[in-house]
């Protein structure tokens, strides 16, 4: 395993402490550079080769997301955010953070987010080598609930579906509402994971407990928590396609 390198960016001497203490805890990881401010951070941090950055988001002058647009993209480091405020997540994300870390930062949270590192380093390593690239979707969605936020982990999600300007995740008999198109969620989810079966539902392939033709190139799926959910004709292919069937000479449909 070879050694991660990590920078600290935040004003809050006694959290670089902790979080510099929790780093130290984990294997092969070496703190290469702390820094108190944005600006120092944006000067020096180009020629650290630093794999991550843990940083903070409320810095006085120059804040964490102004920081990282001052950094040239391709010496960009892996972003991990670290802050008290929880309302920052969305743009975290949209600024391709790796992680969201809320204060006072949790040792397993920590854990999670070196681990991430190590796989998005390991993608990025094999790619160099000739290897295909991986597309990186996110393993978590950030949900608007009330004034906070909800981080729904993408493995728990059962199905997808259209409820007018929303999409409703469905997770383990209970659901939630996200402000979103399907077009674009569908974007987010791995198509390796999740296929499209209807203009308004998504579903987790290896969810699928069982499939059965209802006519007209439709099927009724059963989940594996239950729920029964009704296919588009006009997506058949991509059904049979994501699970290893073959295409029947059926009817066409628009939907």
């Amino acid at each position: 395993m070879r050694t991660l390198r990590a920078a600290i960016v935040d004003d809050e001497p006694l959290a670089r402490a902790r979080l510099r203490r929790l780093l130290g805890e984990e294997q092969a990881v070496e703190v290469v550079a702390e820094f108190g401010d944005g600006e120092a951070a944006a000067r020096e941090l180009p020629s650290l080769a630093a794999d991550v950055v843990f940083l903070d988001v409320r810095m006085p002058q120059l804040d964490g997301f102004a920081m990282l647009d001052r950094l040239p993209p391709a010496l960009r480091p892996l972003v991990v955010f670290v802050t008290a405020y929880s309302e920052h997540a969305v743009q975290a994300f949209d600024a391709r953070a790796l992680d969201y870390l809320v204060k006072p930062v949790a040792p397993d949270r920590l854990r999670d987010s070196v681990a991430r590192a190590r796989r998005q380093l390991g993608q990025g390593e094999a790619v160099a080598a000739g290897a295909a690239p991986a597309a990186a979707y996110p393993e978590r969605l950030v949900v608007p609930d009330g004034a906070r936020l909800r981080i729904v982990p993408v493995q728990e999600i059962e199905c997808v579906l259209a409820q007018g300007n929303y999409v409703e995740l469905r997770m383990g008999g209970r659901g939630v509402l996200l402000r979103e198109t399907m077009a674009n969620i569908q974007t987010r989810l791995d198509p390796r994971l999740f296929v499209r079966i209807h203009r308004s539902r998504i579903v987790r392939i290896d969810l699928i407990e069982q499939i059965e033709p209802c006519g007209a190139g439709q099927y009724v799926l059963r989940m594996r928590g239950g729920m029964r959910i009704t296919s588009g004709r006009r997506y058949r292919a991509q059904l049979r396609g994501a699970l290893g069937l073959p295409l029947a000479g059926e009817g066409q449909g628009r939907d």
